[in-house]
């Protein structure tokens, strides 16, 4: 299908959608439904109409340009035209690409200490500090669900929730295992050790998006306990559910509130099964497509952090940056997440064109 064919389709879409939306006693759902796709298409539709003006300009200009008294206007106006119209076109392609339905979404971020003993505990701690301060930077809000905190002050586990605008369309990129090479505190001869963490970042899961029979759900209540395994709360405020048909398990006992802990457990198994959904789809998907950047495989080692060279590595595009500390408060993280980016629409674009 030609690029023109392509939006004669989705202008036809885009149409049709806009009538079926006043359509008389319209259910919520179908509405919901309906308006998304709307919006989703708005951006193309607006993408279409300026690339096509402006080569209706072009055509108009090419005019002027026989006739001698328009001929200097007409020349000048061509320059800005023809750097125009490349510009639009790109705009135009990277509006077509498919869009991942879960970009806007709010995210929950996993961080999780994997080999190095204590010293992989605190770059999990280092990692959850400039995951917050990138947070910051985006104006996104950033609150712990449940951590688990180590006798050197590491964490052996955080998870955590971020809402704000698109916060899934940009953390995406950072599932993986981060690696740090650096020297530990604790060691005296001084040498560079290295560690990792693992980090998943799964789109948060709204009740519209995935439905969990009651029945399907094994609850239990504990109490809640403190480092060494002593008792923090004489009530059985902590909650354990297992979803049966999937196997999932979560856990949470950070309020001393049971009803709130049930909350904030039910949060992350919706998420967790809306993720399992989300990669059995794009198993299936990938049959068809090709290989994206930043496939998400978390037994991907993707970054490397050294701290005696202050530099940053993103394996995945081999991207190195010499601003470690500014990476390490959030600061800097966007240049990576930037790059990535850039490198997936040019995939996706790739791939759109073949």
């Amino acid at each position: 299908m030609s690029l023109k064919e392509k939006l004669g389709a989705i202008r036809a879409r885009h149409e049709e959608l806009a009538s079926l939306m006043s359509t008389p006693n319209l259910g919520g759902d179908k509405f919901v439904k309906y308006s998304q796709e709307y919006s989703s298409l708005g951006p193309v539709v607006e993408a279409a109409n300026e690339y096509e003006k402006a080569l209706k300009e072009k055509e108009d200009l090419n005019e002027m340009l026989d006739d001698p008294e328009m001929r200097d206007i007409a020349s000048g106006e061509m320059k800005e035209i023809n750097k125009l119209i490349p510009e639009l076109e790109q705009k135009l392609k990277l509006s077509l690409i498919p869009k991942d339905e879960a970009d806007a979404k709010n995210a929950i971020l996993e961080i999780r200490a994997g080999t190095g003993g204590a010293e992989a505990s605190l770059f999990a701690g280092d990692l959850f500090t400039m995951y917050k301060g990138y947070a910051g930077t985006m104006g996104w809000k950033f609150e712990v669900l449940e951590l688990s905190e180590t006798d050197m002050g590491g964490y052996s586990k955080i998870i955590s929730q971020v809402t704000g605008h698109n916060v899934f369309s940009r953390l995406k990129y950072e599932s993986g295992v981060h690696r740090v090479q650096r020297v530990p505190e604790t060691e005296a001869q001084g040498r560079v050790h290295t560690s990792a963490a693992t980090v998943a970042v799964l789109p948060e899961a709204e009740d519209v998006d995935v439905h969990i029979n009651p029945a399907d759900l094994k609850i239990d209540t504990y109490r809640s306990q403190g480092a060494g395994g002593q008792h923090v709360n004489k009530t059985e405020s902590a909650i354990r559910i297992t979803h049966i048909p999937t196997g999932v398990v979560v856990e949470m006992q950070e309020e001393r509130s049971q009803h709130k802990n049930r909350a904030k457990a039910m949060k992350i198994l919706q998420t967790r099964i809306y993720d399992i959904q989300r990669q059995k789809l794009d198993l299936e998907r990938a049959k068809d497509r090709k290989e994206q950047v930043g496939s998400g495989d978390r037994s991907e080692r993707i970054r490397t952090y050294n701290f005696p060279q202050g530099r940053v590595t993103d394996h995945r595009i081999n991207l190195t940056l010499y601003n470690i500390d500014d990476v390490m408060i959030g600061k800097a993280l966007n240049e990576v997440i930037e790059a990535l980016i850039t490198e997936d629409q040019a995939a996706a674009l790739a791939t759109l064109e073949s």
